[in-house]
């Protein structure tokens, strides 16, 4: 009767969480731990988006912002009560802040942080709907526990109007119009220590070239449907169109916030300049593959395959 329990117990575990999550899979809020290690855990949340920032024109992008780049910002542009006043969106703020309100009541939006509740996009509607209640020079503001009901980011700005990125080579922006303090300093030493160069493609959206280490990078993320990309990377990588300079390879993917993020790796001293016209041509390949709706030959349907396994680290 123990073991029938034991057996009982251990089904019902590794029973799928409501929306068809295993608990072995990856937690839907893009950690990266397994479901059953982070919201799937006692006290570990209750809502789950896989798409938070879906409906944006810039989602891949935000997507990227929130993921890879180390040193970002984009001006952003309130709608409703709100409009006029001015907000900077920021893939980091000093130790991690979700918000800062400055002296001039400009604010500062935080995408990189330390809480995750399941909706990033509420979270950070909830933080800049604090931020824009406090008085200025109130300084960081942040959230304790989970937002609850309210709006999401898609309710105070424009999901239509694409976002205006410049990508900074370290965190100099953070002490852009104030005076710089030895903490400050200190922060700002730490911070721009571990960002890796970055430079965002302007020939096409959402891709990003990055040197970590001696290894350079293409991360691109995409905002096709996951099972609809993965047949066209497919019919490219059979024909050998996937690879968008010489030396570069497609070595695999990863999944953020219900994107699929195509990893290039490249040779050393590529740099991004040299990938905007070959970037652009292989997305008029990608375009016309994912219009193409035959039957995946037998060789395409193996490449899908190794490429669906070939899961990379974020970072």
């Amino acid at each position: 009767m123990a073991k029938k329990n034991r057996a009982k117990n251990q089904a019902a575990s590794e029973a799928p969480a409501p929306g068809g999550v295993g608990p072995r899979q990856p937690c839907p809020c893009g950690s990266g731990k397994r479901y059953k290690a982070c919201h799937g855990a006692p006290g570990g949340g209750t809502v789950f988006v896989k798409r938070p920032f879906e409906g944006f024109a810039s989602e891949p992008d935000l997507v990227a912002l929130r993921e890879l780049v180390p040193a970002a910002t984009v001006p952003l542009t309130l709608v409703g009560e709100h409009a006029g006043r001015t907000v900077q969106l920021c893939t980091l703020l000093p130790m991690a802040a979700p918000a800062m309100v400055r002296d001039s009541g400009d604010i500062w939006l935080g995408l990189q942080v330390q809480h995750n509740f399941g909706d990033p996009s509420r979270d950070l509607a909830a933080v800049l709907l604090a931020a824009l209640e406090a008085e200025p020079g109130a300084g960081m503001i942040g959230l304790t526990s989970a937002p609850g009901e309210g709006p999401r980011l898609q309710d105070l700005l424009d999901p239509a109007a694409p976002l205006a990125v410049t990508v900074h080579e370290g965190f100099d922006y953070w002490v852009a119009d104030m005076e710089e303090t030895s903490e400050l300093a200190q922060a700002l030493e730490q911070a721009e220590g571990a960002a890796a160069p970055t430079d965002r493609l302007t020939s096409v959206e959402a891709a990003y070239w990055t040197r970590m280490g001696a290894k350079e990078h293409l991360r691109w993320a995409m905002p096709e449907p996951e099972d609809a990309l993965l047949d066209a990377l497919a019919r490219l990588h059979v024909t050998g169109d996937d690879v968008i300079v010489p030396d570069a390879r497609l070595v695999g993917m990863f999944r953020a916030h219900g994107l699929l993020v195509p990893v290039w790796d490249l040779a050393v001293g590529t740099g991004a300049e040299a990938l905007e016209e070959p970037a652009a041509a292989f997305k008029a390949k990608l375009d016309a593959a994912l219009a193409d709706t035959s039957d995946l030959t037998p060789e395409q349907r193996s490449a899908r395959n190794g490429l669906a396994n070939r899961q990379v680290t974020i970072r």
